[in-house]
């Protein structure tokens, strides 16, 4: 990574029902050249663009994905939670795009997508309980075949040690990102253990000096989530080389 690097958060969080092809193609609709999402497994094994152990939030549906086939979630809309959580994006997006429903996409489709609208990726391993070293095997597996051995790899970043582990062997050459909220005291032997190439951390919590820390370990620090141009600025210079953001047009256009 080099210079600033804006990410769009689930796509574009804020503008577009989150990880969703309809919110991939939003990020790089307002400029984004990084997008992020998260991967999870349906009952039968099939990676999906997900973040939530629930289909509630993004679909009103009180089902565990874990105990869900593809087949009977891939019906599912997530346009009308989308209204209902943000009132004038949803009237926004329905005035561009029509009120077709907005699907759950699997990981396949999000690759092939984002390859073709040159998106780079953060891709998160998010893994139901239990579910973490088959989780990263089964999206690596399914990545390293589909995304285009011509662009750049996707960063891999997971909340799991296990799951970053199983990354660390499946795709050794691909870059991994450690994911933190609270930082731990032994973050930099986990950083150093996992080879990870970044280090992505809750903005809320980052002070200058523990930017500074975090810095020390020779690692990109990239944080989550940040949506307001001012934080964005001051956690630039701190030395912050890339934010997450749920609204990337936003945070380009300050930064530009």
């Amino acid at each position: 990574m080099h210079g600033l690097t804006i990410i769009g958060h689930r796509g574009a969080r804020a503008h577009a029902p989150e990880n969703t092809l309809a919110g991939l193609s939003e990020a790089a609709a307002q400029g984004a050249r990084w997008v992020e999402f998260d991967v999870k497994l349906t009952r039968d094994n099939v990676p999906i663009l997900m973040h939530d152990e629930t289909l509630t939030a993004t679909t009103g549906v009180n089902r565990r994905v874990a105990e869900t086939d593809f087949a009977d979630l891939a019906g599912l809309d997530t346009l009308p939670n989308f209204r209902l959580r943000y009132p004038r994006a949803g009237q926004d997006f329905v005035a561009r795009h029509g009120s077709s429903p907005v699907r759950i996409p699997s990981l396949d489709a999000a690759l092939d997508l984002a390859a073709k609208l040159g998106l780079r990726l953060n891709l998160e391993i998010k893994p139901c309980p239990g579910r973490e070293g088959e989780t990263a095997a089964i999206a690596l597996d399914h990545a390293l075949r589909r995304w285009p051995g011509t662009r750049p790899p996707p960063l891999i970043s997971s909340f799991s040690r296990a799951s970053l582990a199983v990354a660390q062997r499946a795709a050794p050459d691909w870059p991994r990102g450690l994911l933190l909220d609270r930082i731990p005291s032994d973050w930099l032997d986990q950083a150093e253990r996992l080879d990870v190439a970044t280090i992505n951390v809750n903005a809320a919590r980052l002070t200058e000096p523990m930017t500074a820390m975090l810095l020390a370990a020779k690692r990109p620090v990239l944080a989550w989530t940040v949506n307001q141009p001012a934080r964005a600025r001051l956690l630039f210079r701190w030395g912050v080389a890339g934010l997450f953001t749920d609204r990337p047009g936003l945070l380009l256009e300050s930064a530009g």
